[in-house]
């Protein structure tokens, strides 16, 4: 799959939109990219979980995607399906520091 160019935007706790530009494989490596990069931002007053959306927009196709960060956590946390699919999961947890294996 092609690396592309992506806006990762999400809003902190006090409602203030946070846009930052990472290059991903994947939307799910770009929302783990984009949460990394944002969580150790000052500005950032805290992210929200479970129903706050995580906006990605690629950047040379205009193609935008909005993700819960419940979905994306329950994405993660699967633990079957085929071995390119769980190899990518291995690789977002490692990308946010979490263990990649139970």
């Amino acid at each position: 799959m092609p690396v592309r160019s992506c806006l990762v935007t999400i809003k902190d706790m006090d409602g203030v939109k946070h846009t930052v530009e990472v290059t991903a494989e994947t939307l799910y490596e770009a929302v783990a990219l984009g949460l990394v990069a944002l969580r150790g931002n000052d500005w950032v007053m805290g992210i929200a979980q479970g129903l706050n959306t995580v906006q990605v927009s690629v950047v040379d196709i205009p193609i935008e995607h909005s993700v819960k960060i419940k979905d994306f956590h329950d994405w993660l946390e699967r633990s079957t399906g085929a071995p390119r699919e769980i190899s990518k999961r291995s690789r977002i947890k490692a990308i946010l520091g979490l263990p990649t294996h139970k």
